[in-house]
């Protein structure tokens, strides 16, 4: 069976059901015959690369929710102890606003390759916990590095707009599908 699940890796809700598939799959007797397929959906993709707020979340949430500053901190909490009890470490006060396509785009070079759950892992890692900038092309390099990419295919991933080209693709077959939501299955 091939399941396939559609992520922003900027979306906490979407490192949260992440980390409790991963436990349920576990537990199942046939996981060995589950093939899983991590695609590509930016939660907003209207987000620029450097924008208002970048450096507070709290701000941008409120903001961009038209609630209260202590409103989206204390929903921010909330989001960080249910990533708690999913065996995460989440650090709103050290991540960056930004748009994900670059990110999207180092995923789907690294799928080439076989390690797209490598990358997803990596990439949710660094930007929840770590308060990485996904936007950043030595950051993104250094990280696709890190899981197994060589310089030069992730300065490609970065640069050769058939990366971007299906991380698009797959946003666009999710939305042909009518998912707006995350995480999505």
């Amino acid at each position: 069976m091939k399941i396939e699940i559609w992520t922003d890796v900027m979306c906490p809700f979407c490192y949260i059901g992440k980390r409790n598939f991963e436990a349920a799959l576990a537990k199942f007797p046939d996981k060995e015959n589950i093939e899983v397929e991590w695609k590509s959906f930016q939660l907003d993709p209207t987000i620029p690369e450097v924008q208002q707020h970048q450096e507070n979340m709290y701000r941008f949430v409120a903001v961009r929710k038209g609630i209260s500053y202590d409103q989206s901190v204390a929903m921010h909490r909330h989001v960080a102890k249910m990533a708690k009890d999913a065996g995460l470490d989440f650090h709103f006060d050290k991540m960056l606003v930004t748009n994900s396509l670059k990110a999207h785009r180092l995923i789907q070079m690294a799928k080439t390759k076989g390690l797209g759950e490598k990358a997803e892992e990596c990439l949710f890692y660094a930007y929840f916990t770590e308060g990485k900038n996904l936007s950043d092309d030595a950051v993104l390099t250094e990280l696709g590095i890190s899981i197994g990419l060589t310089d030069a295919e992730a300065k490609e991933a970065l640069t050769n707009l058939v990366f971007k080209n299906k991380a698009e693709a797959e946003a666009a077959e999710a939305s042909s599908l009518g998912k707006m939501g995350f995480p999505s299955l």
